[in-house]
């Protein structure tokens, strides 16, 4: 995704709440207690009459301004509450009652929110678990679970997470880029512009790759919008977070099991699903664990322009990765290198500048098999810090895979 001083904005004053420093907490915290000894919902109506039994006079700047507190204290995600309301972050990580943690697209940095306790901070992680009907507690310390809106929740308890209750929380993308977004934002070469059309043009089978937080669901829903309006796309995904601008997206989201260990339903069965829907092109997500095996075997049977995301160090790296993971479902090596050879033909790698933050394309790599009858990943075009593109040795067979020879310069 852009970094925050390249993505459009908007006013940061209609996504922050107002403070509320002239109410102090103790007397917050009295309303709270009165709201919950009645069972009345946080309004500011409710609000009004709590103040007046605690014998406080406000105006109607500081009543809401409670009443919007006491909402986000009590249904909301509390002090965390404005970061999710704003459009730049992507993250809130919380390591304990005195650490919060955003990323706002610049990189993590550490933000003056602190908890009054960590009995808060776990209260806060239960009711989000509890919200997305997953259980945490001491029998079960830690949880991953799906909020609304697409938000993604990961929390650990003591004494799991010694220096205390520790959540994640993953926001999904506001809006979906276009290439030629991503490419006025500087994660896209201008040069790879024309090679990146193509290849979703010419149905190659392709996965995004890179570390976390290097932007591969945003370049991905950025290339599916590309597609050919007349092709049903079906998408499978942990949580919804791709989101093309295209006209026949069907959507299939996995589902955890139930407290009782049962109802729930994975990648893999998903993927299975997804080839009796008659799909143009089948896109997982993240591929991260035996749905590889499936996926594979699907790109294998006729389903051209598949493609998906997959975490990995560099280019180089992805044909060991998928091995690692096609071992691990049941293939032998030679099986997944000769499935992956005919299924996959092309790597789009990204990276995240360390300094500034900036996500941008390092490499687009071709998958080929050598002699030895393994895949190796072999650049076609890599890319430096300041977009200047180099031809490498797969250019050739990656030009004539798309029918295109517009070599950049």
């Amino acid at each position: 995704m852009p970094s925050s001083a390249q993505r459009p904005t908007s006013s940061s004053s209609s996504s922050r709440p107002e403070p509320i420093s002239a109410v102090s907490p103790e007397l917050v915290e009295a309303v709270r207690v009165r709201l919950a000894c009645t069972g009345a919902e946080p309004s500011a109506a409710q609000v009004a009459v709590a103040l007046r039994a605690e014998k406080a006079v406000y105006g109607d700047a500081e009543i809401l301004a409670v009443a919007r507190a006491l909402c986000a204290d009590l249904i909301g995600a509390g002090p965390l509450e404005p970061f999710l309301a704003r459009p730049d972050v992507t993250d809130v990580l919380v390591n304990g009652p005195r650490e919060v943690w955003i990323d706002d697209g610049g990189g993590l940095h550490r933000t003056p929110v602190t908890f009054a306790d960590d009995p808060a901070v776990r209260r806060l992680a239960q009711r989000l678990a509890a919200a997305a009907g997953r259980r945490l507690d001491d029998a079960s310390p830690y949880v991953d679970a799906r909020l609304a809106g697409g938000v993604r929740l990961h929390a650990v308890l003591p004494p799991i997470a010694p220096g205390g209750t520790c959540v994640s929380l993953r926001l999904p993308p506001r809006r979906t880029y276009t290439l030629a977004d991503l490419v006025s934002a500087g994660m896209i070469a201008p040069s790879a512009f024309p090679v990146l059309t193509a290849m979703v043009a010419a149905r190659l089978a392709f996965l995004v790759t890179g570390g976390t937080g290097t932007g591969k669901t945003t370049l991905l829903s950025a290339l599916l919008s590309l597609a050919d309006p007349g092709e049903r796309l079906l998408l499978v995904e942990d949580s919804a977070e791709l989101r093309p601008l295209h006209p026949h997206v069907v959507r299939l989201e996995t589902r955890p099991a139930n407290l009782e260990g049962a109802g729930g339903v994975g990648l893999r069965d998903l993927v299975r699903q997804a080839l009796r829907m008659r799909p143009d092109r089948l896109v997982v997500g993240e591929v991260r664990g035996s749905e590889v095996v499936d996926l594979l075997a699907a790109l294998n049977t006729g389903h051209e322009g598949g493609c998906g995301t997959l975490h990995a160090n560099t280019a180089a790296d992805v044909p060991p990765r998928l091995e690692a993971l096609g071992c691990a479902a049941g293939l032998s090596r030679e099986a997944v290198h000769s499935q992956l050879s005919a299924a996959l033909d092309a790597v789009i790698h990204l990276t995240r500048d360390r300094r500034d933050g900036r996500r941008r394309i390092a490499e687009i790599c071709l998958l080929s098999r050598t002699s030895t009858g393994l895949v190796e990943s072999l650049p076609a075009l890599t890319f430096d810090t300041k977009g200047t593109s180099r031809i490498g040795p797969g250019y050739d067979a990656l030009a004539e895979a798309v029918q295109q020879d517009d070599r950049p310069r």
